[in-house]
């Protein structure tokens, strides 16, 4: 069947469903440009009659819908934990959403999250650094053991994951998950995304990891290289006598 186009879809959702909202967002792939066949529509609703955030989806003219709703004080939470987390999952739907519905409250919620989109993650101290240096060491010494090929993959995809963080974060840059991970990467750096993905490319066709293994001493590096001589997690202490 033919369906509305993603704008109409979601205006018409709003005035269906939600029309005392104070303000509605259309977000995500379709509003970028990215959308696939199986793209859904990402609302997200500003409704202070609510008490408590919720995420519901549903199918709603022929589109898959997922809609994030808060109040006018809720979502400063899933800011907040977003960006605690690295992935401002929330802020990035708020600062790029086209505006469906507003009764004077998204100029300000939207100034909110392209503010925290700007920036940046809060720094890794060096504690940190050195914590998640020592567990990038222990997979690649792991990895180098050369374990069961099943076993490989699994460190193999840990290994993406911490890279890519460890990467993105100690260079003050939004780090992804999922498909946002290789987004996060040609954000920050097409080229250097290109030689991080071809390394793992690599090893998935033809098991060879050496490009893997020189790519984390080339993000490492900088910081120190591998650690696990003298590395520590929490204090050494003795009881007190009695």
């Amino acid at each position: 069947m033919d369906r509305l186009s993603p704008l109409e879809t979601a205006q018409k959702l709003i005035d269906t469903h939600y029309s005392n909202c104070q303000g509605a967002l259309l977000a995500g792939s379709v509003v970028r440009g990215e959308a696939t066949p199986s793209s859904d529509l990402d609302v997200v609703i500003f409704d202070d009659s609510i008490l408590a955030s919720y995420r519901r989806s549903f199918i709603f003219q022929g589109w898959p819908v997922e809609i994030f709703v808060h109040n006018l004080s809720s979502y400063q939470q899933y800011f907040q934990s977003d960006c605690d987390r690295g992935t401002p999952s929330m802020p990035r739907m708020v600062a790029e959403g086209v505006v469906i519905q507003d009764k004077g409250v998204l100029q300000a919620i939207k100034a909110e999250a392209k503010g925290l989109l700007e920036k940046g993650p809060t720094p890794w101290s060096q504690e940190t650094i050195n914590m998640k240096r020592y567990f990038i060491t222990d997979l690649l010494d792991d990895l180098i053991g050369r374990p069961d090929r099943f076993e490989q993959i699994f460190i193999v995809n840990t290994l993406a994951d911490r890279l890519q963080e460890f990467l993105l974060w100690t260079n003050g840059r939004w780090v992804g998950s999922s498909k946002w991970s290789y987004r996060a990467l040609k954000h920050y750096d097409k080229g250097f995304a290109n030689t991080f993905m071809n390394a793992f490319d690599q090893y998935y066709k033809t098991n060879d990891d050496s490009k893997i293994i020189d790519l984390a001493d080339t993000i490492l590096e900088p910081h120190g290289g591998r650690l696990f001589d003298g590395f520590q997690l929490g204090k050494t202490e003795k009881k007190r006598e009695r």
